[in-house]
């Protein structure tokens, strides 16, 4: 007998019960603290839902607490290492900034970028990073914070700038073969890493293509700061930071290292290292301003490198923006973020462990008899689970491993499932807050979620593009018709 036959109209109201008490809780928080709902609100509303989510687990379902604190242990465990590279980002994120590689880069971005043309060059720039790195995280936390600068300067909107980062960023991430989540949704299909890869070209390029049409209308209608503004925020940076060409070694090196396919958390310590050494060297005056230490001149400036790299910074410029834009959060900035990711991986842990997750994708799979039904089924469910379980790399695994078998029983190809995951999953998980992609996007560029979606095109996009390309067929076979 068919398992999804044996669901009830119960079962499927139990296991999105916790989801809408999520979702409930999710609309109060942020109704009422507004953007500061992601400074611990959000978290403790996923931790009530959590909550309902295990009671509703062990009284209707009768899951055991030991499966559920076995699975929380057991999904924490995975993102050890991407905590550990969260708090790396939020030390190179102050270090660079103070040691004048991001004010290089922004003020000779000033000086090159045309504004008519800034949104759709910080799309095709973060494209070009991404490939060559396969981390958004790491294209956003570099060359990304720059590009923000930049546009700010330029009088764009925090939302357009962050999204044409994003969809760049995002690109990388979907398509380069050094791109963990390429590598998870290849290999968690059964599908070759080069095979996945060029098969994604068919939706991934029109994607972009799209995006960047939309960027280029916006770019050349958008009225921009004028000169003086832009003028303005290169001489302030200029007579505030000691802007030496040998700055550019660190970004330098760090692509280098990527390149190199040096291990993440390695690349980011070292980086921050380089800045540490590079702000001794060029910008003593401005580590002894933030050290906010009385003592002689070494203890203050092992002070000022220490607050760099862990704590928030100020610098006072004399242009208010530009003292906004050079301000720094440190390791300790990241921490609603870890919080927020915690708690969003415990919110989908238990309801994995208690067949939630399990029963609901079960009972779309009952509707999917056509190819149109069955990609269209498995994009709302990455999107699903990217809300659901607040985690990309957890979305990937359990879309892959509900949709496994009915590809295999419908007769399609595994690259067209590997393909439809990518395109949906992984792109959508930076659009939602509380996911770690969104949250981690959010806190680096200082942009609220919401306030970016709407100009993330590459990211929504996608999915409507892999659901057109299956309705009309192209590049889709069966595996009877390629024997």
């Amino acid at each position: 007998m068919d398992a999804n036959k044996g669901l009830k109209a119960k079962d499927i109201f139990l296991s999105l019960s916790p989801l809408a008490v999520l979702i409930v809780l999710l609309y109060l928080t942020i109704s009422i603290f507004h953007s500061d709902a992601l400074s611990g609100a959000s978290q403790v509303s996923l931790l009530f839902a959590s909550a309902f989510c295990v009671f509703v687990g062990m009284v209707f379902y009768k899951t055991r607490w030991k499966k559920i604190e076995e699975m929380i242990s057991v999904n924490i465990g995975k993102i050890s290492g991407p905590l550990l590279i969260l708090m790396l980002i939020g030390a190179l994120s102050g270090v660079w900034m103070l040691s004048g590689t991001v004010p290089l880069m922004i003020y000779y971005g000033l000086k090159i970028l045309n504004p008519s043309f800034f949104l759709v060059c910080a799309c095709v720039i973060c494209s070009l990073v991404s490939v060559l790195t396969g981390s958004s995280w790491t294209t956003v936390a570099t060359i990304g914070v720059a590009l923000m600068g930049i546009g700010k300067a330029q009088g764009f909107s925090d939302g357009l700038i962050a999204g044409a980062i994003i969809s760049g960023a995002y690109f990388g991430d979907k398509i380069s073969p050094l791109s963990d989540t390429t590598v998870i949704a290849s290999s968690s299909t059964g599908t070759p890493l080069f095979e996945h890869i060029r098969y994604m070209l068919y939706t991934t390029i029109p994607s972009l293509v799209l995006t960047l049409l939309l960027f280029v209308v916006i770019g050349l209608n958008y009225d921009v700061t004028s000169g003086n503004q832009i003028d303005t925020y290169s001489e302030t940076l200029q007579s505030t930071f000691n802007l030496s060409p040998w700055l550019i070694l660190i970004p330098i090196i760090t692509f280098l290292l990527i390149y190199f396919k040096v291990p993440a958390v390695i690349v980011l310590f070292i980086a921050v290292m380089l800045g540490v050494v590079f702000s001794l060297i060029f910008q003593r005056d401005i580590l002894l301003s933030v050290s906010d230490f009385d003592g002689n001149i070494v203890e203050r400036l092992t002070a000022g490198v220490m607050r760099s790299i862990y704590d928030s910074t100020s610098i006072t410029t004399g242009n208010a923006e530009v003292d906004n834009l050079v301000a720094t959060r440190g390791i300790r900035g990241m921490l609603d973020t870890i919080w927020l990711i915690l708690c969003a991986l415990t919110f989908g842990s238990y309801m994995e462990a208690c067949g939630m997750i399990k029963r609901i994708t079960h009972a779309i799979r009952r509707f999917v008899r056509t190819r149109l039904q069955l990609v269209s089924s498995t994009v709302l469910t990455g999107i699903f689970l990217n809300i659901a379980t607040g985690d990309q790399y957890m979305s990937i695994l359990i879309n892959g491993s509900v949709f496994n078998d009915i590809y295999k029983k419908l007769g399609y190809e595994s690259r067209l499932l590997s393909r439809t995951i990518e395109d949906s999953t992984t792109v959508t998980s930076v659009l939602v807050p509380w996911n770690t992609c969104g949250m981690t996007q959010a806190t680096v560029l200082h942009v609220s979620t919401i306030t970016y979606l709407p100009y993330c095109f590459f990211n929504i996009l996608s999915p409507l593009v892999s659901i057109f390309v299956a309705a009309i067929g192209y590049k889709i076979f069966k595996r009877k018709e390629e024997e």
